[in-house]
């Protein structure tokens, strides 16, 4: 038998970019070497370096891109806003024997509607400014001012206008009772106008046949102008009362606001 040299390369060999080492192939003594095929040329193959090759393989895998977090849903476990509020209490069902007034030389028309765990009313905002005598609230800047409130601190003193958003009630009359509503003393309130929500509390009794007044305060933290002689908004007020609630003591606003904002997560949902 003849042998001839075929040259064959390992991976290690060219990798180390070596001179492949020879090996042996047996062929039979009667075959011709002119008539045996020429071994095929052996490609001509560059040195890969060693780092290089680390380095690939050492290379983190890509993360996954990550899908971009989605905006928080509204509703539960988010404060409630103007519009979801004003969407409960889009139809009225009446609950009042009659409608009143907005002032006392308008027709009545705003009946008190129920709706589920409270009661609502859409009017005016009169600026109240009854209470405690403050710099914004006194009978030099309110020709009405009366220095008393129907519902009291814990002290004993009347409500202070100018610091405590509250809202005034009709007094109980045949038209409606609001203590027969579930309506008291220190009970939230949320009132609407335009995209703001202010959390107040009831915190006085006034005309039998008027609706639509709020205390210096809330109509401040509504943007409404606060002046007891010039201020109040003309209508676009909304005034939804949470039946069976009261904040204690009643000057506590911190205390109306979180009781508020639960109630109308309940409201609404």
């Amino acid at each position: 038998m003849r042998t001839f040299a075929l040259v064959t390369a390992s991976g290690a060999a060219l990798l180390t970019a070596g001179t492949p080492a020879p090996a042996t192939l047996v062929v039979p003594a009667d075959l011709d070497p002119a008539a045996a095929p020429a071994p095929a040329p052996r490609p001509v193959l560059s040195a890969v370096p060693l780092t290089l090759v680390a380095k690939v393989h050492q290379a983190p895998a890509r993360a996954h891109r990550s899908r971009p977090p989605s905006s928080p849903a509204r509703g539960r476990g988010g404060e409630v806003g103007a519009a979801d509020l004003l969407a409960k209490v889009s139809a009225c069902e009446q609950v009042s024997n009659g409608k009143y007034r907005t002032d006392e030389a308008t027709l009545p028309t705003v009946p008190v509607c129920g709706a589920n765990g409270a009661v609502f009313w859409k009017a005016d905002l009169d600026i109240d400014c009854d209470g405690q005598v403050t710099a914004a609230c006194n009978p030099a800047t309110d020709p009405a001012f009366h220095g008393d409130t129907a519902f009291h601190t814990s002290d004993g003193r009347p409500l202070n206008a100018e610091r405590l958003p509250y809202v005034v009630v009709p007094a109980p009359s045949g038209v409606w009772d609001y203590t027969e509503s579930g309506i008291k003393g220190g009970g939230v309130v949320a009132v609407v106008h335009g995209e703001k929500v202010e959390y107040a509390v009831v915190g006085d009794v006034g005309p039998e046949r008027i609706v639509g007044e709020a205390s210096y305060a809330t109509a401040k933290s509504l943007g409404i102008n606060p002046d007891p002689s010039s201020g109040g908004a003309p209508s676009g007020v909304t005034y939804i009362l949470f039946r069976d609630s009261r904040v204690s003591p009643i000057e506590d606003h911190e205390a109306a606001v979180r009781t508020g904002r639960a109630l109308a997560e309940e409201f609404v949902h």
